[in-house]
């Protein structure tokens, strides 16, 4: 107990007011900002409840009531025979010194508590997963988005209701970690006949998404200073879920027949993966040729390797149809096929899948138990209506023709007014375009250029491990409308400019 306190409290105002706030909570608040603002200062006496509720004309027991408030908070104490007090260290400063010392503590034992594993992941910035922000709604040029406004969601809530209605109750239990069967087979019918892919449904797994699939794959087969061939430029969530198991990367140039794999051959011949975007590369949008996804295959079976293979919108192909899988090719059992209802459908559903080879089907179902138990199995179950109704097919028939015509708008109004500032050329895939800068233009500079006029444009190099010999800016189209195309090319030529 303190043996020395200080003289009472000044006098102080405490203005009430006839509202919907109770009396003694009026009182409190007015007490409370008086001590925070140093006007009633620490260990200083306040007047007892009776003087109070005298000084006030209220009753006693509100005085009470708002002095039990402080009380309770922290904001004065009482002395046994001697009154009431302001607190000597008030919460607010408790609080401070509390984060402040948690603060020290973690920083100090934050090397010494987590894994080798965990400080790889610590290194990664997580914007450097995605370039662009999703923290707020995204604007032209943002990537890797479908048409949201062109999706059937009339559609998708009479399946959700009548999935609702006549639910079984299993459904509402745990799932199967590999997936809702009946999924399962609606995607391997799909694949088989859209993507020639060589599988049963047993093969398929469930999985929230392409980057899940690819955290399972490195967590499986990926041990420390393995080797792994990435595709340069590539897409930084495989190469870093691949880098943050341990993995020693080695970046292989693309060309015009795509991976480079006399290249990768050179660089380090004892590779354990390889992860390709072959039907649709990541970012620079060249196909694989049918003699580099064969030699790939045969290396990986002569060296008892694997392929993963990362179909993410090979369904948007404007001219023709759809290149068949590398995993179509496979007769050996080395490829992992990996694809994403996000680019299909919508991001929210995180929804993926994955193909494995038999041989694999029981681990990466243990895998994903252990990672998180099952997908939605709800969602599963709407999703498999969707397919098996026809819904699917024909709304990726629909996004081809809205793509297409979303692409020569972005296309003509680049030639139209970015000539000398950035070429942008048709591709016959895809859901983005490189717009190529002028020599000598730093990407980087340019984005942060175009931000200053509202438009979301990636940095080509964002994507690279290495210097690249000219500029580039991802130019997502799929979500816009040709009005928003031509607004922002507009506002992208203020920016270059």
């Amino acid at each position: 107990m303190r043996t020395h306190r200080k003289t009472v409290a000044p006098f102080i105002t405490v203005p009430l007011e006839s509202s919907s706030i109770p009396i003694y909570r009026q009182l409190y608040e007015t007490l409370r900002r008086a001590i925070l603002s140093g006007q009633l200062p620490a260990e200083s006496q306040v007047p007892s409840t009776r003087a109070l509720a005298e000084q006030l004309a209220v009753s006693r027991m509100t005085v009470v009531n708002a002095y039990d408030q402080l009380l309770a908070e922290g904001y004065i104490e009482g002395v046994s025979g001697s009154g009431t007090y302001v607190a000597s260290v008030l919460p607010e400063e408790m609080l401070e010194i509390q984060v402040k010392r948690q603060q020290n503590n973690a920083n100090s034992k934050s090397r010494a508590t987590i894994s080798k594993r965990g400080e790889r992941l610590a290194s990664f910035n997580l914007a450097n997963l995605r370039p662009s922000r999703t923290d707020r709604n995204f604007s032209a040029f943002h990537y890797g988005v479908p048409a949201i406004d062109a999706f059937p969601f009339d559609v998708w809530s009479r399946l959700t209701t009548r999935r609702l209605q006549r639910v079984p109750a299993s459904l509402f239990g745990s799932g199967n970690p590999a997936g809702f069967t009946p999924l399962r087979e609606a995607v391997a019918a799909y694949l088989q006949t859209a993507r020639a892919v060589r599988c049963k449904p047993e093969q398929v797994i469930i999985v929230a998404g392409a980057q899940q699939a690819l955290a399972l794959t490195a967590q499986i087969l990926i041990d420390e200073k393995d080797v792994v061939w990435m595709e340069n430029p590539c897409y930084l969530g495989a190469r870093n879920v691949f880098a943050a198991a341990g993995a020693k990367i080695v970046s292989v140039p693309i060309d015009a027949e795509g991976f480079d794999l006399s290249f990768a051959l050179k660089a380090n011949k004892n590779a354990r993966l390889v992860c390709v975007t072959p039907s649709h590369q990541y970012p620079l949008g060249l196909t694989m040729s049918l003699s580099r996804r064969l030699a790939l295959i045969e290396w990986a079976r002569a060296n008892d390797s694997w392929i993963i293979e990362d179909d993410y919108d090979s369904e948007f192909r404007y001219s023709g149809r759809p290149f068949a899988s590398l995993q179509g090719l496979d007769e050996t059992g080395r490829v992992i096929y990996v694809g994403t209802f996000s680019k299909t459908i919508f991001p929210a559903l995180r929804l993926g899948y994955m193909v494995v080879p038999e041989s694999l089907v029981d681990v990466f179902a243990a895998a994903r138990a252990l990672s998180d138990g099952h997908s939605p199995s709800i969602d599963q179950a709407v999703l498999t209506d969707f397919i098996e109704e026809g819904h699917f097919s024909r709304h990726v028939r629909r996004m081809r023709f809205l793509y297409a015509e979303r692409q020569a708008a972005l296309v003509d109004a680049a030639k139209k007014d970015l000539t000398g500032l950035l070429e942008v050329n048709a591709d016959e895939a895809g859901m983005h375009l490189i717009g190529w800068l002028p020599a000598g233009v730093n990407d980087r500079t340019a984005c942060e250029k175009a931000l200053t006029q509202g438009v979301e444009v990636t940095p080509l190099s964002a994507y690279s491990s290495e210097p690249l010999t000219r500029g580039g800016l991802v130019l997502g189209y799929t979500a816009f409308s040709t009005g928003q195309i031509k607004n922002a090319v507009r506002r992208l030529v203020k920016a270059l400019a």
